[in-house]
């Protein structure tokens, strides 16, 4: 059985997502879909609006046969980490032919020469030049690559093509046999704020979400996902946000040593002594506003700031960089899914997780000779344990959700 590897989120699967899975199954034919999907914390360095079980069975109730958890070590990375793990954690499972991945321009030649521009030296020296003009990321890569490729700035910045770029350097360099499938983005923009029709970007669902409009929110999702999404607030099991970890994040910071601090990913440049100055501040949004600066732009800052609270450090990060996912851990899947995980058992090069007991005992999770696959591992456990401080659910808060409970199979 062969299969289309999908990179996602899925905060929270939505109607441009099953539009996503509809075009795959259109130009791909007859293929089952393996998703590799963040865990409880997001690329963007937030904290996802329901955890990562929720989010698998939203996707597999929306057509994806099998979700599998990208680890947390790539995860609250990057776009170049965040990318190169997803396609290495794709490309272990000895399943996946091709990437399917969204872009606000599917032409593949053009994100080609995108991808291509990126790689040269004269692009790294541009982009530094225009961030040290004060440009923000997005611009100035954009600049960059459009002035290296002859492609305009406004492809090259693009959210979406940025990401798209990324899996394609990732597939050179990691799995040149995976082809890729870019789909044509459909509907809102990836930073529209307003909910304007059946497809609405990721951020607008959220806002509607937590500013009590269900019902709009809804309207944009799969009606198994929107039911889902109300089950689960009725739960107190979300939606989940920044502000729920503020007291946890604050305090961490206030006890945590300069050298503490210095080892976090990412960090560099005597942040520390800023995240140590900016602990004492009252609310998160008042600390980031005293750490935000031309260099350190506000997503960058959330990862920073996710990796203070798992205590997450940059020696064991850039480790795991080098070697790349270490297991494949499952998540949600349906009978399709069930026969990939048959395959998966003789193809893939990494171990199939489906019980965490089985490759790390709760009561080693803080030790520190852990095995590099153990140690990633209790990584997400405790990203896990961190994420359920933030539901009104008292009893989704106690500690071990990793170790209870197991992948969910919809038939």
């Amino acid at each position: 059985m062969r299969a289309t590897g999908i990179v996602a989120e899925y905060n929270p699967f939505h109607n441009g997502h099953r539009h996503h899975v509809a075009e795959i199954r259109r130009l791909a034919g007859d293929t089952a879909l393996v998703a590799a999907m963040s865990g409880n914390f997001v690329q963007r360095g937030e904290p996802a609006l329901f955890d990562k079980w929720a989010r698998a069975e939203m996707a597999v109730r929306g057509g994806v046969d099998l979700v599998l958890e990208l680890p947390a070590a790539f995860a609250v990375r990057s776009a170049q980490y965040f990318a190169a793990g997803a396609v290495c954690l794709l490309a272990a499972l000895g399943v996946v032919d091709r990437l399917s991945f969204g872009a606000e321009n599917p032409d593949l030649e053009g994100l080609r020469r995108l991808a291509a521009a990126s790689e040269s030296a004269a692009v790294a020296t541009a982009l530094r030049r225009r961030l040290d003009k004060g440009e923000t990321y997005a611009a100035a890569l954009g600049r960059s690559l459009a002035a290296a490729s002859g492609l305009p700035p406004a492809m090259a910045a693009a959210p979406n093509n940025i990401l798209a770029v990324e899996y394609l350097r990732a597939l050179g360099r990691y799995a040149p046999a995976i082809a890729p499938l870019p789909v044509a983005r459909r509907g809102a923009g990836y930073h529209d704020t307003a909910v304007a029709g059946e497809i609405a970007s990721a951020t607008a669902i959220r806002g509607a979400l937590l500013a009590g409009r269900a019902d709009e929110a809804y309207g944009a999702m799969p009606p198994a996902g929107g039911e889902l999404a109300a089950r689960l607030a009725a739960e107190g099991r979300g939606p989940v946000v920044w502000g729920d970890f503020t007291q946890a994040l604050l305090a961490g910071l206030r006890r945590a040593t300069l050298a503490e601090l210095a080892a976090l990913p990412d960090t560099s440049e005597g942040l520390e002594y800023k995240l140590k100055a900016a602990g004492g501040a009252g609310s998160l949004e008042e600390l980031l506003s005293v750490l935000k600066s031309k260099r350190y732009a506000r997503t960058r800052l959330q990862r920073i700031l996710v990796h203070a609270l798992l205590r997450t450090r940059r020696e064991a990060v850039a480790a795991w960089d080098e070697s790349g996912p270490l297991y494949a851990r499952v998540l949600a899947f349906n009978d399709r899914g069930r026969g990939l995980l048959r395959t998966m058992a003789r193809k893939a090069a990494v171990p199939v997780v489906t019980k965490t007991a089985h490759f790390l005992r709760s009561r080693d999770m803080a030790g520190t000779d852990l095995p590099p696959a153990a140690a990633m591992l209790a990584l997400d456990a405790a990203a896990t344990d961190v994420y359920c401080l933030g539901m009104t659910g008292t009893q989704w808060r106690r500690a071990g959700l990793d170790f209870r409970l197991s992948p969910l199979y919809l038939p």
